[in-house]
This record gives structure tokens, C-alpha cells and sequence, in this order.
């Protein structure tokens, strides 16, 4: 909760002349496209929290279980592209509802499933859902403020969807073992059921962008090298966080140093909460330098 407040005041020490009635909507939406990143970043790490009961429960080993948690991240990278595009030509409201529901349908098989295929096809939908979460913010924040602010906006979109890793390893570890791990799902299941519906009913509808050539536009981008090694960078620096972080960090601690299994579900988060309290600040720096 204090961390909560932190970021109500700091939006409002940076936002105050946008705090009116006329806005209130905007504001709304911006909250409701953070928390859907938030609770996909949760879903994100949670075989990491849920590794022992995912590999007794499917009687599977560490090899198969990687190949579960890797699926996720085809689904997720594959469709960044095709999702971008459907976000142009459908508007959020329709694409965000469709992609919340995806992770919903993937969380089925882990709670019903006997067969091993059925959580690994659930686990590729739930990648393929949470793509939406940070392109549908971008978005979302282009419809609803102005250009000068996107960048803080993201900052503290992707502020609150960290502070939903930070929380995804104790408290969903704690309930995981008071309450079991498949009433936690389904926990989960409800909570996006729930969003999906906010989403559908409060996210305006947008009129459709059609460009001339899709493939032109695409083109364009993977022919620009600055662009295309920025990407390449960035994804050095995003592999020791989805790699360890989200998946292997807790199992790795555990088995290398030891410790107990509250310890290595918190200490991985220490990464997200650096990256939280640095996406404003790195935001900050790049409006002042360029």
C-alpha cells in the first residue's frame, strides 16, 4: 500500500495541471491498461513461485518444466507484431478484453488438465495474451495524453506492472502454501475475468488506423539499423531478466546456496524493484538529455 501512494504522489507532483474532471476518464483507462500489465507480470513469474507443485502435480522433470516456461515467451515475442497491428486496425478495447482472456483460458489446464500437452498449449496462450498488456498501454497512453508526457506515462505503467512481480513471489508463495497452489489459480482466473469485463466496458472505442501496406511499414522498421540494434541491445540486457528472474531464479538459489524457499522467491524480486524505481528516474534523465 505504501508503495501505492508513492506512485499516486509522484503522478500527481508530475501531472497536477492534468488532474481535472474532463480527464478523469483517461486516467481511468491508463489505470486499468497498467493493471492488466501488472497481472500478466504476475502470471509471468508465478511457475517460477509454483515450480515444486507444477512438476509433482504433471510428474514432469526440471528439463520439461523449462520447456514450459519457454513456450511463454514464443507466444510472447511471436506475437508483439501481429497484436501491434490488430491494436491499429481494431482499437484496444476489442484486442485488450480478447488478449485478458487468453491467459484466463491458459490458467484452465493447470487446475483440470491431466495431460501434459493441455498446460503447455494454456501456458503459449497466456504468452500471447500478456504481448497486448505493454503494447495496449502504449496505446492507450497515445489516445489519451499528449505526446510530451508519453514517456513518464510509461515509466509509471511499467512502475506499477514491476511492483506487480515484486508482490507476485511472497504473498502468491505464502497463499500457494496456506491455501494450495490451484485455488491460487484460480484466483487469478477470477481476478482476469473480472478485468476483462472492466476493460471491455470502460476502454473507448477507437477508429481503425488502415495503413497501405502493412508489410511496406514492416519493412521499413527491419531495414532501419539504429532501430534494429537498438532491439538487439535491449534484448541482452531483457535476457537475465526473463531468464532468471521470471523463471530459473528461485530454483537456481535454492539449489546452489541453500536456502529456504520464502528467501529465493523474494530475493530474485530485488531485480524488479531496481527496475521499478529506475523507469521514472531513466525517464526523467532522457526528457532532460535527449
Amino acid at each position: 500500500m505504501y508503495d501505492c501512494y508513492l506512485i499516486i504522489m509522484s503522478i500527481y507532483f508530475c501531472f497536477g495541471d492534468l488532474m481535472s474532471a474532463s480527464r478523469v476518464i483517461a486516467w481511468f483507462v491508463w489505470v486499468i491498461a497498467s493493471v492488466f500489465y501488472a497481472y500478466q507480470y504476475v502470471l509471468r513469474v508465478m511457475p517460477n513461485i509454483m515450480m515444486d507443485d507444477i512438476t509433482s502435480q504433471f510428474h514432469i522433470d526440471a528439463t520439461v518444466f523449462g520447456q514450459f516456461s519457454g513456450i511463454y515467451y514464443l507466444g510472447y515475442s511471436l506475437m508483439h507484431l501481429p497484436i501491434g497491428i490488430m491494436l491499429d486496425r481494431f482499437g484496444p478495447r476489442k484486442v485488450m478484453t480478447v488478449c485478458i482472456l487468453l491467459p484466463v483460458i491458459g490458467l484452465l489446464p493447470l487446475i483440470l488438465a491431466d495431460q501434459w500437452i493441455y498446460p503447455l498449449i494454456g501456458r503459449a496462450l497466456i504468452g500471447i495474451g500478456s504481448s497486448a498488456a505493454i503494447l495496449g498501454t502504449f496505446k492507450i497512453i497515445r489516445m489519451s495524453f499528449k505526446e510530451q508526457y508519453f514517456s513518464r506515462m510509461l515509466s509509471f505503467s511499467v512502475m506499477i506492472g514491476l511492483i506487480g512481480a515484486v508482490y507476485g513471489g511472497g504473498p502468491v508463495s505464502y497463499l500457494s502454501h496456506t491455501l494450495g497452489h490451484k485455488i491460487v489459480i484460480e484466483i487469478f482466473i477470477a481476478v482476469g475475468l473480472v478485468l476483462a469485463c472492466i476493460t471491455y466496458f470502460i476502454v473507448p472505442e477507437e477508429k481503425p488506423t488502415y495503413h497501405s501496406s502493412v508489410l511496406a511499414n514492416v519493412k521499413t522498421v527491419f531495414s532501419n539499423k539504429k532501430v534494429m540494434l537498438l532491439c538487439f541491445f535491449s534484448g541482452l540486457m531483457l535476457g537475465p531478466l526473463e531468464g532468471f528472474s521470471d523463471v530459473w531464479g528461485s530454483g537456481f538459489l535454492k539449489h546452489v546456496y541453500g536456502l529456504e524457499s520464502s528467501v529465493t522467491n523474494y530475493l530474485p524480486s530485488m531485480i524488479f524493484i531496481g527496475m521499478c524505481f529506475g523507469s521514472p528516474v531513466l525517464s526523467l534523465i532522457a526528457e532532460k538529455t535527449g
